[in-house]
């Protein structure tokens, strides 16, 4: 897809096909239940959703562009500003919180230079602003990187994940 066609908000064979496939989990009348999937389809291609990104996933959808709005501005998994390309974020729950997340996220801002709910100038990293619970309580701390979970880390750990991310 061209960045002509991004700019546009236009959707990519591929992102049609995502949406088709989740549409396909429901009956007609439900289309909106196939919001969530689209815009993490749309997501995963450009980046982040622009307004007009959002706009195409609710005309392919055929639903009011404001339920796409609103499911994307709630949920903390979606962006809606241009953000670095590898997503980190760091569960700050109880039982994280408990077992060293807060060391975590200050070797993490330390080492990349950016606070939290910020991109490296490089855009390479960006560290999302909190995260309250990723739901793997047993491997604590833990942190996620572009949807993959990492746990029981350690500083050590965590620059060993960064490191063998590509640019």
């Amino acid at each position: 897809m061209s960045a002509q066609e991004q700019a546009r908000g236009e959707l990519s064979a591929h992102v049609r096909e995502e949406i088709d496939d989740w549409l396909a989990r429901y009956p007609e009348d439900q289309r909106r239940s196939a919001v969530l999937g689209a815009l993490r389809a749309a997501q995963h291609e450009h980046g982040y959703l622009s307004t007009e990104i959002m706009d195409a996933v609710a005309e392919y959808l055929r639903i009011p562009a404001m339920d796409v709005y609103e499911a994307a501005s709630f949920y903390s998994m979606f962006e809606l500003r241009p953000v670095g390309r590898h997503t980190i974020a760091v569960c700050s729950n109880i039982s994280c919180m408990l077992r060293g997340a807060d060391d975590l996220i200050e070797h993490l801002e330390k080492r990349l230079g950016v606070r939290l709910g910020e991109s490296t100038p490089d855009g390479k990293f960006y560290l999302k602003r909190e995260e309250e619970c990723l739901a793997a309580c047993c491997g604590a701390p833990m942190m996620q990187v572009d949807h993959v979970y990492y746990e029981n880390l350690t500083p050590q750990r965590v620059d060993e994940i960064l490191d063998s991310l590509e640019s």
